[in-house]
C-alpha cells in the first residue's frame, strides 16, 4: 500500500479514537469537505482502475462486477462510481471543483445526467457556469437551474421525455393475503403535483387536529411522539379521507381547476421560468392539455415598494400575500423548505413598532419557525 494511504489510514484512526470531539458546526462543514475529497479520488482511481482493465485478472467481466464483488456494496453503488468516473473525463471543471470538496458526488451525478449527444457541445460550453451555481446554491435550487439548462440546450428532446413522462403513468392498490392493501403510484409532474398538493393539503388538516388534541391533553405544546399519529399514518388517512369526500360529493360537479401563474418583470430571473409550486421543473409543451381546464393569473412584479393593500392593515390578505407566496415559494427560513400553501406571511419588522404590511416587508415562514422567530430573531438567510 502507497506511503499516501498508509497516512490516510492512521489519521481515520486517530479521528475514530472519539467521533464526538468533531459534533461542532466548524467540524461538521470541514469533515464533509473532506468526505467529498475523499469520494473525489476513490471516483477518479476508481476510473483509472476500470481503464487499465486488471480486474479481468480475477476472472471479472467487468470492474463494477469486480468492485460489488471485492468491496460488497450494492451493484447500484458499485454501478455509479464506475459511471461517474466515466463521466469525469468528459467534465473537467466538475472533476477539479470535486476533488478540492466545493461540490459533492450529487452534484457530479446531476450534472452527468444531462450530458447526451445533444448537449454535449453547450455542456462544454456551460460547465464553468454550472458548477459556480452547485458551490453557491441549495442542492434543490441548483436542480431547478440545471433542469432549466436542460430545456434550453435541448428543448426537443426535454418535450419528448415530458411526453415519455405522461405515457408511463400508472397506478395499483391490491390486498395482499393478510388483508393489508399495497400499491404503487407513478404520474407525470403535473398529475402528480395535483395528488401530492392535495395530499399534503388534508395531512396538514388532521396534523392541526392531532396537534391540539395532545396539546389539550398534555396542557403544553406537544412533541412529535405525543402526537396521536405518525406523519405517514396521516397522509395514509388522507388518502381514505380525499376517496370519502370525492364518494360524497356531486359527480356532475366541476373539479376544481389548478392555478397557473404568469409572471411578468420578474427583475430577478432570466430566459424560461416554468415550474410547479413543489419546485419542479415541466416543460412548456406538457402544460398545453392543462390549459383549458386551468385557472390563469398574472403576476407583475414591478418596483419592490409596490403596496397591494393599505400599510396599515394588520394582516397580509389578497394580492399582497399572493404576491409574497409567488415570489418566496417556500418558507424563507434557511434550514426550511415547508412550501407556501402551509406557511403564514409575517412582518420583517415587526407590526407592532410600525413595519407596514407590504411585500418587501414580508417573507413566507412556515408555523413553527414563525414560532421560533418570537422566542429569538431566526438566522440570516445569508
Amino acid at each position: 500500500m502507497a506511503s499516501e494511504l498508509e497516512a490516510l489510514a492512521e489519521a481515520i484512526d486517530a479521528l475514530t479514537s472519539d467521533p464526538t470531539r468533531f459534533s461542532d458546526p466548524d467540524s461538521i462543514l470541514t469533515l464533509h469537505a473532506q468526505l467529498a475529497r475523499l469520494d473525489a479520488v476513490t471516483t477518479v482511481a476508481t476510473a483509472a482502475f476500470d481503464a487499465s482493465g486488471v480486474w479481468g485478472n480475477d476472472g471479472a467481466q467487468t470492474a463494477l462486477a469486480w468492485l460489488a464483488t471485492r468491496t460488497r456494496v450494492p451493484k447500484g453503488a458499485a454501478r455509479l462510481r464506475v459511471r461517474l468516473g466515466r463521466a469525469l473525463g468528459h467534465l473537467p471543471t466538475t472533476a477539479k471543483e470535486w476533488l478540492e470538496g466545493q461540490v459533492t458526488g450529487a452534484h457530479v451525478d446531476a450534472i452527468a445526467s444531462v450530458r447526451r449527444e445533444e448537449t454535449k457541445e453547450a455542456l462544454e460550453r456551460d460547465e464553468e457556469f454550472l458548477v459556480e451555481q452547485a458551490k453557491a446554491m441549495r442542492f434543490a435550487d441548483f436542480s431547478r437551474v440545471l433542469a432549466y439548462w436542460a430545456q434550453h440546450a435541448d428543448p426537443d428532446g426535454t418535450e419528448d421525455r415530458a411526453e415519455a413522462q405522461r405515457r408511463d403513468r400508472d397506478a395499483y392498490l391490491a390486498p395482499s393475503f393478510s388483508g393489508m392493501w399495497f400499491g404503487k403510484l407513478s404520474f407525470d409532474p403535473i398529475s402528480g403535483a395535483i395528488v401530492r398538493g392535495e395530499i399534503d393539503r388534508i395531512a396538514e388538516e388532521l396534523f392541526q387536529s392531532d396537534w391540539a388534541q395532545a396539546k389539550s391533553r398534555l396542557g403544553r405544546d406537544p412533541l412529535q411522539g405525543d402526537l396521536l399519529r405518525t406523519a405517514g399514518q396521516r397522509r395514509a388517512d388522507a388518502f381514505v379521507l380525499m376517496a370519502r369526500r370525492s364518494a360524497s360529493a356531486d359527480p356532475d360537479a366541476r373539479p376544481a381547476r389548478p392555478l397557473f401563474t404568469v409572471l411578468v418583470d420578474h427583475s430577478t430571473l432570466a430566459g424560461r421560468v416554468c415550474e410547479l409550486s413543489q419546485g419542479i421543473v415541466v416543460s412548456p409543451g406538457s402544460l398545453v392539455q392543462w390549459i383549458t381546464e386551468a385557472d390563469i393569473e398574472r403576476a407583475v412584479f414591478k418596483s419592490p415598494t409596490r403596496v397591494e393593500i393599505s400599510e396599515k392593515s394588520r394582516l397580509f390578505t389578497g394580492g399582497t400575500r399572493r404576491g409574497i407566496a409567488v415570489r418566496d415559494k417556500r418558507c424563507s427560513h434557511p434550514y426550511c423548505d415547508r412550501p407556501a400553501e402551509i406557511c403564514q406571511v409575517d412582518h420583517i419588522v415587526p407590526f407592532s413598532i410600525g413595519g407596514p404590511t407590504t411585500q418587501e416587508n414580508g417573507r413566507l415562514l412556515c408555523e413553527f419557525h414563525n414560532r421560533l422567530r418570537n422566542q429569538r430573531p431566526p438566522p440570516s438567510a445569508a
